[in-house]
């Protein structure tokens, strides 16, 4: 277990919404007679829902989605105020927590890892982390230990619920909530099994704003490659809504949707990337991919072709790596990532759990959705590379447990 705590502790920073609860809002963007809709939850906290794209129309309409895609970023750019919860029980000292990680090589994962153990202190609660290495023989020994831990609570982080009912029912049968971080497309509880609450940003608006960020980009003609990972239905989920927009984007293309495993993807990668530039040439401007882990094996292959820094445009819907930090910093072929708050959503997990040890139902709250780039990247944690909202979760979190 050391070994996996020196892992979280030494790398900052997948990703899987809409709450049953949630209400319509209208506004008018100003554009035309368009008029977009934000969903608002019911529950403390809220989404920002996207627009529908706009269907394949004239000339006139075409301009009218750049617009409207430019105004939507511009919005999902701006400092993020507290939207959570604003009571909650206190928190009982010494509860012990277990964390079936899928993958301690996933930074996002590592980065909600790093925020459950930073509340866990806080809370004066135990933390004890189990790697599932990413392969079902290592999640079934994660699964056995943490079940022999005898833990108070079980957080499943970046695993398929569904696909790991039989082991949350074994936890559930012996009387563990379980609360879960990116274990389904869509966020609070997951029916048919155990979770009380998962805890992510609506996949399909970060997928959706990623989308409408490179209609932005490029006025409206984009040449576009989408990478996915069909294993997860957070990502397929993803990669249907992101090529919804390119392909309702009058002067885009769709170019491809490449499947290459998260796992597979240093290996892959290179090959890949080298592959599309000899098929796609200077048709291929845009990638868009359901996560940063993608663009940490292509830059090599782009800049060893030839391709200038500003030549590719690499936009990811999630999660807003250290590394993707970086290349948004130094405007090296990534322009843009979809971060999720990862150390808040930490503190929440710890949250809910709190809530369901205490008998209560879960808050429910779902974080809006953030782009981060070139002009943002420094702001709420960027100069430690995430994105950690400045919004003082930290002080709200520590207000509801007494602490």
């Amino acid at each position: 277990m050391e070994e996996y705590d020196r892992n979280v502790g030494a790398r900052p920073g997948i990703s899987r919404g809409n709450d049953p609860k949630q209400m319509k809002k209208s506004y008018f963007l100003g554009i035309a007679s368009i008029t977009a809709f934000c969903l608002l939850a019911a529950v403390p906290g809220h989404a920002q829902n996207l627009p529908a794209p706009l269907a394949r129309d004239d000339g006139k309409n075409a301009m009218v989605f750049v617009s409207q895609a430019q105004q939507i970023v511009a919005k999902a750019t701006l400092k993020a105020h507290w939207s959570g919860p604003e009571s909650g029980p206190p928190a009982p000292q010494g509860k012990n927590i277990a964390l079936v990680a899928e993958d301690l090589r996933n930074g996002g994962i590592v980065g909600v890892a790093q925020g459950v153990r930073e509340a866990a202190a806080v809370m004066g609660w135990s933390l004890k982390i189990f790697d599932g290495g990413g392969s079902s023989a290592g999640r079934a020994k994660a699964f056995a230990d943490a079940l022999t831990a005898k833990p108070d609570g079980l957080i499943l982080c970046g695993s398929d619920a569904h696909e790991n009912r039989a082991a949350l029912e074994t936890f559930a049968s012996h009387g563990v909530p379980v609360v879960a971080w990116h274990a389904d497309a869509q966020p609070g509880p997951i029916a048919g099994t155990p979770v009380a609450m998962n805890v992510t940003t609506d996949p399909v608006e970060v997928a959706r704003l990623t989308a409408l960020a490179a209609v932005a980009q490029s006025m409206g003609h984009a040449g576009v490659v989408i990478l996915t990972d069909s294993r997860y239905s957070i990502a397929t989920a993803k990669a249907r809504a992101m090529g919804d927009i390119i392909q309702s984007c009058k002067g885009c293309t769709l170019l491809e949707v490449r499947d290459i495993a998260i796992s597979e993807s240093g290996e892959r990668m290179p090959a890949i990337t080298k592959e599309l530039l000899l098929r796609y040439g200077k048709r291929w401007t845009h990638t868009l991919a359901i996560n940063d882990i993608y663009f940490d094996y292509a830059t090599a292959a782009l800049a060893s072709a030839g391709i200038p820094s500003n030549g590719l445009n690499l936009l990811s819907a999630g999660d807003g790596s250290a590394s993707a930090f970086l290349r948004i910093q130094a405007k090296t072929y990534q322009t843009v990532t979809v971060a999720e708050p990862l150390n808040l959503q930490g503190w929440q997990v710890m949250d809910e759990l709190n809530r369901l040890i205490a008998g209560l139902p879960v808050s429910g709250f779902v974080a809006p959705v953030h782009l981060v780039n070139a002009d943002n990247v420094t702001l709420d944690g960027g100069e430690k590379l995430q994105y950690d909202p400045d919004n003082g979760y930290r002080n709200v979190y520590r207000r509801l447990w007494n602490r």
